[in-house]
């Protein structure tokens, strides 16, 4: 169960990640991300998501030591760490939840929910 968690996370964080990518190169994705109030990122925002994207990398990071594929996963750090971002997650569901922007919600809700049930399994089971 917490391989698949793990896909179904690393899977969602690549995904985001790309998303990202292609707000700062300029493309009109601005619908689903960042409130869906620009439909081509502003600068403050492209500059936004280039912080997403590494945060994402420690996402994936933090994931990868408690899933056991990289050390440190029983550490005290790693399960605090996993806990805190189940709770930003959870945070991420609500506010897609409450965004003005249709097409957010339709994309983040569904994407966010996933991320969240996968680090809550990564949470819940004991490191590999």
């Amino acid at each position: 169960m917490i391989i698949a968690a793990l896909a179904a996370c690393l899977t969602v964080l690549a995904g985001l990640t790309v998303l990202q990518l292609l707000l700062i190169a300029g493309l009109p994705l601005g619908s689903i991300a960042w409130g869906g109030r620009h439909r081509v990122l502003p600068l403050r925002l492209r500059r936004a998501a280039v912080v997403a994207i590494v945060l994402y990398a420690g996402f994936a990071l933090l994931l990868l030591s408690r899933a056991g594929l990289l050390p440190g996963g029983t550490s005290s750090g790693v399960i605090i760490g996993t806990w805190a971002l189940f709770g930003y997650c959870c945070l991420g569901v609500v506010l897609n939840a409450i965004s003005r922007s249709r097409d957010e919600r339709i994309v983040q809700i569904p994407v966010s929910a996933v991320l969240t049930l996968g680090v809550l399994v990564i949470a819940v089971s004991p490191a590999g």
